[in-house]
């Protein structure tokens, strides 16, 4: 407890006499208020309280078991001897923020902040670069009794080693190769690994180390846009032949299906024209069978009907259509008499006249 506070609870408790001498207290109360001066005294000298975010290291100056202990305390009330016998100090747990920029008001408000790293690239030249650090405390006892108490981690710790390292692997890329995200991030790991190697002996570990931006000199700066543009029409110009390329074979592969297209097509339309023809040719040839057969059969009729009007009584039947020649006749006026001589009533007569019975047949 520091002297100022130890003044302030004795006028406290003058002040409190003089009320209660006025008010004319009781023997009680003057007790429950000398035991409340006394816990606040005891509390201010004997207790330290530990913050939820924070590592508590005792330092023991006097006594048995002298220096620094390795016990690590965590939030809660610690007793402490007073009077410079022990001394709590307390090293934070939380991720810690280390910026190395020249712009400042861009950086965390609750970050540590330095200037940002000079580097020299492989090909001579020089560049600024702004990297945020996130890292925290692994082993407080050895941040402690390495490096110091308070804030020496960051002065003695990890500030000494940042710049460093990243010029150690950073400093490997050329001047171009700083605008390869994946080889700078690649750089930046390699960066990490190296400052780990050398921290986590003391009770550092690095979690990340990100490269945010970096800057050349304006004349160089402007080379470099100059020369991505050029690299960048190089590439355009590219892209384009190479795409010109592609549109000309796909103009050919188009030309060539529809060439395919085409004689297929037309072989479809000579199949179609074959088969028509073949249904053409099927059709006539049904047709010239069933006429065929229709004469073939009509023959036959005309066969069978001579054939019939050979037989007996074809004569008879002679006369008969003869007979109904004649009904449609009203006046015929023949020769009745001569060889050649026509006697309708004589009918053996009109037989043999046309040559349908012979002489003396009967």
């Amino acid at each position: 407890m520091t002297k100022d506070q130890l003044e302030n609870i004795l006028a406290f408790i003058d002040r409190s006499k003089g009320t209660l001498g006025r008010l004319k207290l009781t023997f009680g109360l003057k007790i429950v208020v000398v035991l409340a001066a006394t816990l606040i005294v005891c509390y201010q000298l004997f207790l330290v309280y530990v913050q939820p975010d924070q590592y508590g290291i005792k330092v023991v100056r006097i006594g048995l078991n002298r220096g620094v202990q390795k016990e690590v305390y965590h939030a809660g009330l610690t007793f402490v001897l007073p009077f410079g016998f022990q001394q709590m100090y307390s090293l934070p747990k939380g991720i810690q923020v280390l910026e190395l920029t020249n712009f400042p008001e861009t950086a965390a408000e609750a970050a540590r902040k330095d200037r940002a790293a000079h580097i020299q690239t492989s090909d001579g030249f020089f560049v600024d670069v702004d990297v945020s650090m996130l890292y925290h405390i692994k082993d407080p006892y050895l941040v402690f009794t390495t490096i110091g108490p308070g804030t020496l981690f960051e002065d003695n710790g990890i500030i000494p080693k940042a710049e460093p390292a990243l010029k150690e692997t950073l400093g490997k890329l050329t001047t171009e190769e700083f605008y390869n995200s994946p080889l700078r991030v690649r750089k930046a790991e390699e960066a990490k690994a190296q400052l780990n190697r050398e921290l986590n002996p003391k009770g550092l570990e690095i979690d990340q180390v990100l490269v945010r931006y970096f800057k050349y000199s304006p004349e160089i700066q402007k080379n470099i846009e100059e020369k991505k543009l050029q690299d960048q029409m190089v590439f355009t110009n590219q892209a384009a032949a190479r795409a010109a390329k592609e549109e000309a074979q796909l103009k050919k592969i188009v030309q060539e299906g529809m060439v395919i297209a085409a004689v297929e097509m037309e072989k479809g339309k000579a199949y179609v024209t074959r088969k028509i023809a073949e249904k053409d040719l099927y059709v006539r040839k049904i047709k010239a069978d069933a006429d065929l057969l229709v004469k073939l059969a009509e023959a036959e009729r005309v066969r069978l009907k001579n054939d019939s009007l050979k037989g007996i009584g074809s004569e008879r039947m002679v006369g008969l259509k003869m007979a109904d020649v004649y009904k449609g006749l009203d006046l015929i006026i023949l020769p009745s008499d001569g060889s050649s001589g026509i006697n309708p009533l004589n009918l053996d007569n009109t037989l043999q006249l046309f040559d349908v019975r012979k002489g003396g047949d009967k």
